[in-house]
């Protein structure tokens, strides 16, 4: 029996020496750094500058927060994080952190941020004699009968003494006696004295002996504990019970059922009677929390699970069974029964999260760690060994330190927070054991938004249709961006862009809300006057670095019926379109009388005139064209007709709210003869005005292209000067107005150019490549000669708005032509008023200019 307990403190100090090589080989590849200290130091003592060891700056100690996360649950040490000094925080106690283990070993996790580095730190607590042996009762009664052989054994309590190795309980001592002696015996870790007998004993002589057992450890000095023993001499029961083993050794596993028989001790006694009945107690000298989880049957010796048995908080229950007779005096043996726990698979792993970054920004580079995860399982063997994975679809990943079971989250691939802003990974931990135990962990990390998206317009370019003459300082349009950014990335500001440019420069007539992209009109737009511009807005966030957008609209001005129609013919005078015509007696049904020319400012329905015959002497006689203005006569004229005739003539367009203008004809009756004599004289006035007309023409047509030249010159000289290349172009903007009238507009270089004339689907043509600026009118002498063309160079054609300047006539009769001009009095240049016709078929034209 000693030889074996011999051979098992031997393969214990094998295995301890195995598993110190074992652990210096792991430090090596691990790169640990490992101090000692002795227990019971003084608070502050220093254990290492772990920072010079580890060869961090130490001058960035602070800043990068150098400090203890885990293996410090009672705050025992503490780092210096100006130095990297390592000192004692609080009291060491060994047995306390470590009761019997050894070594002990406090392993210190100690974490650096910006950039993290993790480093592991082994503080080894060396034990000191600090405790001295002790016994669980102060006195021992031994009763023995005087019959007892020589030789006899008597187990004595054994001393515990929280110390280990060397200083814990080594040998016992007993005081000088002639009947007994010491003996120890080692079983297992433990040394158990055992008083022998040397010489029988009498009763009658010496009924009880005083002895005292001393304790002692191996510490330097020793230290001792004692234990009284009395020995009480009874009379004879000579045999006492012996059993069929010393040593008992079973295995349960773990979480055993209560009640469950671990194994059954059996003692005989040689004696009868009640000498040979035999009882089976627990040892007084075992740890109290055995009792509670075993339970021993008096009489028959069997040991029976009580409580709760877990191989994480006992891997081996030791247990002493004395067997005792009911002899007078009793006699009694022991026996040792070891009982070991098997581990099951019954702990989950644990995760610890050591330090976490809930918000990560969405610039974040791979490889960035987010959180330092650390596994743990109370199980042994496989049961204990971890695999650790991470929920599929997130932009996340483990990766392993250099220690088993602990991991970095890291980023795996760049981040987009407008597509996913939150993700809850899901760590689950699964160890090795049969059945499998796991668990998981839900980790929820926020991703910070940075300003990478500009402000966005649904639509691009945007157009506008605004209604002329609308309210100035009312709100006419509003415009929208969106931003997929938060907060002060995604508040939008708006501006109008505002520059020099032909079509920008009526944004100067526009302002905007920065806030709502609300825009409001300065002033009342007139479709007459402009038909379409654009402008663009810019929206920029409120991001660093600040980014923008913009988006054109286009602007469409409506027309509204502002504009009455105008007469043209007869010529307006005071305030009032009225004219006299002289017509024939003679004239058959169907002749035209005359036409009330008008035209209209607006387009389209608004631009539509409608002619009607307001009042009339006689309605037998005239009948008026609804669409063209005609008037011409109904029946013949008789001698009892009237010599005069007064037709009132209302003009309208065909807006929603009409508007109109009144023109006044009196057509008078005259005799065929007198018509005749007046046609002469007429005729002898215009003879002697052609040459007066053509004098003035030479001389017109002369500056006319003395000044033409004189422009292609400038405009040449411009082009050269400018980098930009203006080409002419018509801007052609025809404006029908129901009647006769039309505009034509052009551009040459910057200036523009309209002219306004009638339809010309009757019988005047523009002549081709002539921009123009040529008209060609029919002759009507020569039905079978060729058109002879009338050409006008027209230049600097603008509408004739003001009245103060005086308009000049020509009409076209038949083989004459007349033209008369006049000079404008208050202005150095000419205004032109031409109009040709009113026989029947020829058209109307005007070309109205004024600078």
């Amino acid at each position: 029996m000693e030889a074996g307990g011999q051979r098992r403190g031997t393969q214990c100090w094998w295995l301890a020496i195995s598993f110190s090589l074992m652990l210096s080989c792991v430090e090596r590849v691990s790169a640990q750094i490992k101090y000692s200290i002795q227990e019971e130091v003084k608070v502050g003592s220093v254990v290492g500058n772990v920072a010079k060891d580890l060869g961090l700056d130490i001058s960035s100690l602070e800043e990068r927060r150098f400090r203890i996360v885990s293996g410090a649950e009672d705050a025992q040490f503490e780092v210096n994080s100006n130095n990297g000094v390592l000192y004692v925080h609080g009291n060491i106690d060994r047995e306390e952190l470590c009761e019997r283990i050894h070594p002990c070993i406090k392993n210190l996790k100690l974490v650096a941020e910006n950039p993290m580095e993790i480093h592991y730190v082994g503080v080894e607590i060396i034990d000191v004699n600090d405790n001295s042996p002790s016994f669980t009762d102060e006195e021992k009664i031994v009763e023995i009968p005087e019959s007892t052989l020589q030789g006899k054994r008597f187990q004595l309590p054994a001393a515990r003494d929280p110390d280990v190795v060397t200083n814990t309980v080594r040998m016992y001592k007993l005081n000088h006696n002639d009947h007994f002696s010491l003996q120890i015996r080692e079983m297992g870790e433990d040394k158990i004295p055992f008083l022998v007998l040397q010489k029988s004993l009498d009763r009658e002589k010496e009924n009880a002996h005083k002895l005292i057992l001393t304790a002692v450890d191996g510490g330097n000095p020793p230290r001792t504990g004692t234990l009284n023993v009395t020995v009480i001499v009874l009379d004879s029961n000579d045999n006492h019970p012996t059993f069929n083993q010393e040593l008992y050794s079973v295995t349960i596993p773990e979480n055993v059922d209560r009640d469950t028989s671990v194994t059954t001790v059996n003692a005989t006694d040689l004696d009868e009677g009640v000498n040979g009945k035999i009882e089976y107690f627990f040892g007084g000298e075992l740890n109290t929390k055995l009792y509670n989880t075993f339970s021993l049957d008096k009489d028959t010796g069997e040991i029976r699970v009580k409580g709760g048995i877990d191989f994480e908080n006992m891997e081996v229950y030791k247990l002493d069974v004395h067997a005792t007779d009911k002899g007078q005096p009793p006699m009694s043996t022991n026996c040792r029964v070891i009982i070991n726990v098997l581990d099951l698979n019954d702990n989950k792993p644990e995760i610890e999260v050591t330090s976490l970054s809930k918000i990560v920004s969405e610039d974040s580079k791979p490889g960035t760690v987010v959180a330092l995860i650390s596994i743990t399982d109370q199980d042994a063997g496989l049961n204990g060994k971890v695999i650790c994975s991470i929920s599929d679809n997130v932009p996340f990943d483990l990766k392993p330190s250099f220690q088993d079971n602990m991991y970095s989250l890291v980023i795996k691939h760049k981040l987009d927070r407008e597509s996913v802003s939150h993700y809850d990974v899901t760590i689950t931990a699964t160890d090795c054991g049969v059945p499998p135990l796991s668990t998981s962990r839900t980790l929820s990390i926020d991703v910070s938004d940075v300003n990478d998206n500009a402000p966005q317009f649904a639509q691009n370019p945007v157009e506008l249709y605004l209604v002329e003459n609308n309210e100035p300082g009312k709100p006419i349009f509003s415009v929208s961006a969106s931003d997929k950014d938060l907060n002060e990335n995604a508040a939008l500001t708006y501006r109008i862009i505002r520059e020099e440019s032909s079509q920008q420069k009526n944004a100067a007539f526009l302002n905007i809300n920065s806030d709502n992209g609300q825009i409001t009109a300065l002033k009342s737009f007139d479709f007459e006057t402009l038909k379409t511009f654009q402008f663009q807005v810019v929206a920029s966030d409120s991001g660093t670095p600040l980014l923008s957008n913009n988006v054109t609209v286009n602007v469409f001005i409506l027309d509204q019926n502002d504009n009455a129609p105008v007469i043209l013919y007869p010529l307006s005078s005071n305030g009032s379109a009225q004219g006299v015509q002289d017509i024939p007696r003679n004239v058959n049904a169907g002749h035209l009388v005359t036409k009330v020319r008008a035209y209209d400012a607006d387009i389209g329905y608004n631009g539509w005139l409608l002619f009607s015959l307001q009042e009339v002497t006689d309605h037998s006689l005239f009948a008026l064209d609804r669409y063209t203005g005609q008037i011409r006569t109904l029946r013949s004229f008789t001698e009892t007709d009237e010599a005069e005739h007064k037709l009132l003539i209302l003009v309208k367009d065909n807006g929603n709210v009409s508007l109109s203008a009144t023109a006044t004809v009196i057509v008078k009756l005259v005799e065929p003869k007198e018509a005749f004599a007046a046609s002469d004289v007429k005729s002898t006035a215009k003879d002697d005005e052609d040459s007066n007309v053509i004098f003035y023409l030479m001389i017109t047509l002369g500056a006319v292209s003395v000044l033409f030249l004189v422009s292609i010159i400038v405009l040449i000289a411009m082009q050269c000067s400018k980098s930009t290349d203006y080409t002419s172009k018509y801007l052609p903007e025809t404006n029908y107005d129901g009647t006769l009238c039309h505009s034509i507009q052009y551009r040459s270089g910057e200036k523009r150019y309209m002219l306004v004339g009638p339809r010309m689907s009757i019988g005047s043509t523009i002549v081709p490549g002539s921009h123009a600026n040529t008209l060609v009118l029919p002759d009507r002498r020569r039905p079978s000669e060729e058109v002879r063309a009338l050409n006008i160079t027209l230049t600097n054609w603008r509408p004739l708005y003001p009245s103060s300047h005086k308009a000049f006539v020509c009409h076209c009769y038949k083989q004459r032509r007349r033209l008369t001009r006049a000079r404008n009095h208050s202005k150095s240049r000419f205004i032109h008023y031409i109009t040709t016709g009113n026989e029947l078929g020829s058209p109307n034209i005007v070309f109205k200019s004024f600078v």
